[in-house]
């Protein structure tokens, strides 16, 4: 998770960087695209948390609605990236690689 004070650094730094409301708990970074604007990149796991704690969804009910609203939404060139830290597939890659 990045402090508060690093989310408005990179805010002001990058300009048109888009935000998911909500959910500044989440964010684990920056990603950075060739020829692209940067844009936040935000931890799948965190964002089902949220979800799940405070708007009092059970995990399926978060799963849908990320899926449909949160992941599915296009906002233009700097929607930003959703990372879902999926460690077996992760060693499964390395191990094929």
């Amino acid at each position: 998770m990045m402090a508060k004070e690093d989310i408005q650094r990179t805010l002001k730094t990058h300009g048109n960087i888009m935000k998911a409301d909500g959910l500044d708990d989440a964010i684990i970074g920056v990603a950075t695209r060739p020829n692209m604007e940067d844009v936040l990149a935000y931890d799948v796991d965190k964002i089902i948390d949220i979800l799940i704690e405070r708007d009092g969804m059970t995990e399926e009910e978060a799963y849908d609605f990320y899926g449909y609203n949160i992941a599915s939404a296009w906002v233009g060139d700097t929607t930003p990236v959703f990372i879902e830290r999926n460690e077996y597939f992760v060693q499964e890659i390395k191990d094929n690689a």
